[in-house]
């Protein structure tokens, strides 16, 4: 499969991410509480699940910068299509969070990452949500590919589990993409650098 092919997949399902995952928060806002945090957790989960299924075998579904980088790291991941990969992700979250600031300009925020708890154990627990996460796919993967009957199933359980109780806390980002879209497009990346480096460290660690 061509490089072109493979970060049009990884284009294609981090806008679903985050248009999904945060169009959840945004949505929930925008109705008083009516989809609530497990459903926000449950909407995380199901759409990593179904990109996945949908996209596992044409580009391992990465859909996170934490993910592919920790694949690069360990060898499994060709270095070429790196920055390919990196780009498709973070151009998709953006335009997720464009087209929900359209759909919803009331809702300033757009379902970004805010903690609240002090700014370094946020970081500490990105990191270890980070970890427990690229664990799972490390177990699941067929070299850098998240693939297989068991693999959408795992990780999106992962997500909606660490999402549920975490993401009160921090927003259980595991993902620079996903927080990078909002903040980018909301104007505020106060708090961004948590989601950068944290999910990053814990990929690399795993």
């Amino acid at each position: 499969m061509s490089g072109s092919s493979k970060y049009l997949a990884e284009f294609i399902g981090t806008f679903c991410l985050v248009f999904c995952g945060t169009g959840s928060i945004v949505i929930d806002n925008f109705t008083g509480g009516q989809v609530g945090s497990l459903g926000i957790a449950a909407t995380f989960g199901t759409i990593v699940l179904a990109m996945i299924y949908s996209f596992g075998e044409k580009s391992g579904a990465h859909i996170n910068p934490a993910v592919s980088l920790a694949f690069w790291a360990s060898g499994r991941f060709n270095s070429k299509l790196l920055p390919g990969y990196l780009i498709a992700q973070f151009g998709g979250a953006i335009l997720a969070s464009v087209i929900l600031s359209i759909l919803f300009p009331s809702e300033a925020e757009l379902g970004e990452t805010i903690p609240s708890i002090p700014n370094y154990n946020a970081l500490i627990m990105e990191v270890i949500l980070t970890f427990m996460l690229m664990l799972v796919i490390i177990q699941v993967a067929t070299g850098s590919k998240e693939m297989g009957t068991m693999a959408g199933i795992a990780i999106g359980g992962t997500v909606f589990l660490e999402a549920a109780f975490a993401g009160p806390v921090t927003g259980a980002s595991m993902n620079p993409a996903r927080s990078l879209g909002p903040a980018l497009i909301s104007g505020n990346a106060e708090h961004l650098w948590i989601y950068l480096i944290g999910p990053v460290i814990g990929a690399l660690l795993s």
